[in-house]
Order: C-alpha cells, then sequence, then structure tokens
C-alpha cells in the first residue's frame, strides 16, 4: 500500500493570490510529466526536471516513488516546485530509483478551486500490484466515461478526468498493468502523454495522434521521460527520441519495449506547442523551438511589414520572434519593455490601488527608448485582449508616436479541449471580432496576425496547410477539432461549419 507522508495536510482550494504570477490573458498550458528509473534518489531527479517543466504548469505538483523497502510514497503540493519538493524532510519521505512527477494548472475538474485530491499523480492498487499515473492532456468523452464507472460501482475520488484511467484499469481482466493500461486508453478519446510505474515499470504513452509532446532520455544505466526535453538538460539526461505518436514503451531494468497498441492514425501535434508552451530552449523533432520561433517572426515580417523605428517584444514569449521580425525586417530590434522577474506570490498588503496597477507590477517600459519611436511590439498571441490593451497604453504613456501590433500566431477563436486552459468562446477576442475590429478594440495604428499557411511554412511545411489533411492540430485557430469534443458537445459546443478545401 502507498504511504503518503509528505501529502499537504489542507484540503481546501488553494485561494488565488492578487500577485499570481500567472497571466490570465494567455493560453495556459495543460500540465508537465516527468518519470525516471535506474537511478539512485530518483525524487531529486524528479524535482528538477519538473522544475524545468514549471511553465507548463504553476498551480501544483506531485511525485511518487518505489522503494523495496518502504514500497509506494507521495507527496503533492498546491504551488511552485522550487517551495514544495526541496526541503529535505520531503524528499527523504521519497524513497526508491523509480519515480513519475506531475505539474498542473486545472483544464479539468475543479477549475479555479482545485483540492489536492486533484493532484496528480493518480495511484491504483490492483491485484499485481500498485500503479501510479501522470497525464498531460484532456479527454473528451471523460463526462460519459465517468458515468459509465460510477454506474459500475467505482468510486471517484477527484474531479479530474485523468483518474477515469485508473478506473478503466482496474476493470480490465488483462493479467499485467501495461496491458490493462492499453485496454483502458483504448476506450479514452482526446489527448494524453502519459508517465506511469509499477514497482519496476517505467511506462511512457502518446495518443493516436501525438498531440502532446513526450521524450525518451538516458540517463547513465537508467531512462528519462519527459514532456520536454529542456527537462532532460537539466539532470544531465541525454535525448534519445520522441516517443511516437500511438506508441507505448515500457522500460524495466536497462530494456525499452516499443508497442503500437492503437489504430494507426496521422499525427496532429499542437501547433501552439511550437508558438508558446514549450520552452524556447527545448527541442520538437529536429529542430529547436527558438529556431521556429525566429522563423515565425521572420514569416511574419514577410506577410505583415510596417515602417517603424524599433522592434519590441511583450516578454517573455515573444522575444523570439520578435528577434525573427527584426532580423528579416532590417528594422532594430530593442528590449522596449523590461519585466520583473522577481514578481511572486508575495509582495505587500494588496489595496485596491495597488491591485488596478495590474499587469505594470510584471512589465515596465523603457521610457529613454520609446519615447518618440513608432514601435511594432510582437507578441505571441492574443486572447481576451486586455493586456494587450494595457501594454499599448503603457508604451504610449511613455511617449511612443505609434504603436503596431504583430501577432506570432493566427486569431485565436476557438477553446482548446485537448489539455489546455482556454476560456469559452465568447471571451476570445477574435471569435465575436474581425482583424480590423480587433485593431480598433485595442486601439493601436495597426494589428497583423500571421496566417495558418504563414505558420506551417515557419515550422517547417513549406506548402502551408492542407485543408484536407492538417500536420498539426490548429483546432484553436480553425476550429478544426481532429477528435470530436463529445464531453462539451453534449453541453451545447457547437462546431465550425465545414467548409470545403479550395480546389
Amino acid at each position: 500500500m502507498m504511504t503518503q507522508p509528505g501529502d499537504s495536510p489542507h484540503m481546501d482550494a488553494l485561494p488565488r493570490h492578487p500577485f499570481d504570477p500567472s497571466d490570465d490573458d494567455k493560453l495556459r498550458e495543460e500540465c508537465g510529466v516527468f518519470g525516471v528509473i535506474g537511478v539512485s534518489d530518483a525524487a531529486n531527479f524528479i524535482a528538477l526536471g519538473l522544475h524545468a517543466l514549471q511553465h507548463r504548469g504553476q498551480e501544483a505538483g506531485g511525485i511518487v516513488t518505489h522503494d523495496p523497502e518502504h514500497g509506494f510514497s507521495s507527496a503533492r503540493r498546491f504551488g511552485l516546485v522550487r517551495d514544495s519538493f526541496t526541503s529535505a524532510s520531503i524528499m527523504d519521505t521519497l524513497p526508491g530509483e523509480i519515480g513519475i512527477g506531475h505539474v498542473r494548472y486545472s483544464t479539468a475538474g475543479s477549475k479555479g478551486a482545485t483540492q489536492i485530491r486533484d493532484v496528480q499523480p493518480f495511484f491504483g492498487e490492483f491485484a499485481m500490484g500498485g500503479a501510479a499515473i501522470a497525464h498531460n492532456g484532456n479527454i473528451v468523452n471523460a463526462d460519459a466515461l465517468r458515468r459509465e464507472l460510477i454506474e459500475r460501482g467505482s468510486i471517484f475520488q477527484s474531479s479530474s478526468d485523468s483518474e477515469c484511467i485508473i478506473h478503466l484499469m482496474a476493470r480490465s481482466l488483462q493479467r499485467t498493468i501495461p496491458e490493462r493500461m492499453k485496454d483502458a486508453l483504448r476506450r479514452v478519446e482526446g489527448a494524453f502523454s502519459i508517465v506511469a510505474m509499477t514497482r519496476t515499470k517505467l511506462i511512457g504513452v502518446r495518443d493516436p495522434l501525438g498531440v502532446r509532446p513526450l521524450v525518451l532520455g538516458r540517463l547513465g544505466d537508467g531512462y528519462a521521460l519527459s514532456s520536454e526535453t529542456c527537462a532532460l538538460d537539466i539532470i544531465g539526461a541525454d535525448y534519445l527520441r520522441e516517443i511516437e505518436p500511438g506508441e507505448m514503451v515500457v522500460i524495466t531494468g536497462d530494456k525499452v519495449e516499443s508497442f503500437k497498441p492503437f489504430e494507426r492514425q496521422s499525427p496532429r501535434f499542437c501547433i501552439f506547442e511550437h508558438v508558446y508552451f514549450s520552452r524556447p530552449d527545448s527541442i520538437i523533432g529536429t529542430k529547436s523551438v527558438y529556431e521556429t520561433r525566429e522563423a515565425i517572426g521572420r514569416e511574419l515580417a514577410k506577410e505583415a511589414p510596417v515602417d517603424a523605428d524599433l522592434v519590441c517584444p511583450v516578454p517573455d514569449s515573444g522575444t523570439p520572434a520578435a528577434i525573427g521580425y527584426s532580423l528579416e525586417s532590417g528594422i532594430p530590434y530593442a528590449m522596449g519593455i523590461i519585466r520583473n522577474q522577481y514578481m511572486g506570490r508575495t509582495f505587500i498588503e494588496p489595496t485596491e490601488q495597488i491591485r488596478n496597477m495590474g499587469v505594470r507590477l510584471k512589465l515596465n517600459v523603457n521610457r529613454a527608448l520609446i519615447r518618440g519611436k513608432r514601435v511594432i511590439l510582437v507578441d505571441d498571441s492574443v486572447v481576451r485582449g486586455t493586456t494587450s490593451r494595457k501594454i499599448k497604453e503603457m508604451i504610449l504613456d511613455a511617449g511612443a508616436a505609434e504603436v503596431h501590433f504583430r501577432i506570432a500566431s493566427p486569431p485565436t477563436a476557438w477553446p482548446c479541449f485537448y489539455g489546455v486552459d482556454t476560456p469559452e468562446r465568447e471571451k476570445l477576442l477574435a471569435a465575436t471580432m474581425s482583424e480590423d475590429e480587433m485593431r480598433v478594440h485595442l486601439g493601436v495604428a495597426s494589428l497583423r496576425f500571421i496566417s495558418l499557411d504563414g505558420l506551417y511554412r515557419a515550422v517547417g511545411v513549406a506548402g502551408g496547410r492542407d485543408a484536407r489533411q492538417p500536420a498539426y492540430c490548429d483546432a484553436c485557430f480553425s476550429g478544426d477539432y481532429p477528435v470530436k469534443p463529445t464531453d462539451q458537445m453534449a453541453r451545447g459546443f457547437k462546431l465550425a461549419d465545414a467548409v470545403e478545401p479550395a480546389e
């Protein structure tokens, strides 16, 4: 049985602090997963890996390990990895040479009111032994699965869609945990990159479309699985390869077995991983994310040139694209906005006046540089538009002559149901306004987004987007959902009208 000496004692939802560093006007990446096998003090490596994946989820994190003497142990905490998994008193409760970890934002379940029982990894005790699972993505038929499982006697402990996988495994008649997992995941629809563990095995799985990332690394005599390569770097692991879409790897000792348990489909990796979610020092395929974002900026400069004096990024996510725009356009690059790197969860007792400072607590304009200049601001996306308006006002208040926005992604007009915390469609600016209406709403001299074809070219698809068989999941831009969001449709969500591809 699993002991949980490190579990957080308070079971209530984490209150939102007025100085939460997360940005309400950005799409929040869903989760990050990480696991190791065959290394001493596995929990310490997992904590480092999760720290490198912190950008994928800053709400809470958890670690499960196994040791022959102590069995399974777990610790789950709200907040950042550096505040939760750095003390010896916690890490000493997580012995073993195998373990998995998870950092999260709430994308399913009780958004904004997460309880400690929703924090992964989840654990199940089966006849053949225990297993823990950490899931990155979203299950689009979770409501139907949950109803079915509850009717058959399952008792759920969390509001997370990911817990369905454990219950489906419990009902499988297969004799090994990897086979039970295959059974369970064949019932699941949506996006899943999973890192799981038994007493002796580390398991990694991606859904048939490969929507979410998962990579394999070598660490001495052991192995690591991670959402991104940047987390392999921090622990000194060698990047071996991506787990393929629809692939399951089972690692035991020094042996890596590969299985293809799902019906083969054309991959649809999330294109927004290239734009924003992944860290710029990660590698997707064979190309660095930084290089891709610079290429996006170059493509944007070709599609949407404008006479100006400076190209400035909205830090930090707009920086590589702004560099690319500057290089292609010949307009000087400048740090016109400076981010306060020490913005934390605690600051001073917040008053209404302090709260109203909003974005100024995080960003400040380099006034001497901006004054009198025509400024191109490059950002990764526009979601609600609230932050964009505030940044524009700051730039004009600092004496800029003009403000032009260039956005390194197409208009975000549709919500994501595959593991990204997206506002309801009516709250997305691009869902209700044309590009020119958004320009007027934001109050800028010009506003241009990269085209969807241009984004495809920048990520390496020379011919642009093939509407008949897109190479990526781009539903947040196109409304073309590769897996029908059945739960959301049952709640009244309307899909886009089918568009016939041009001849």
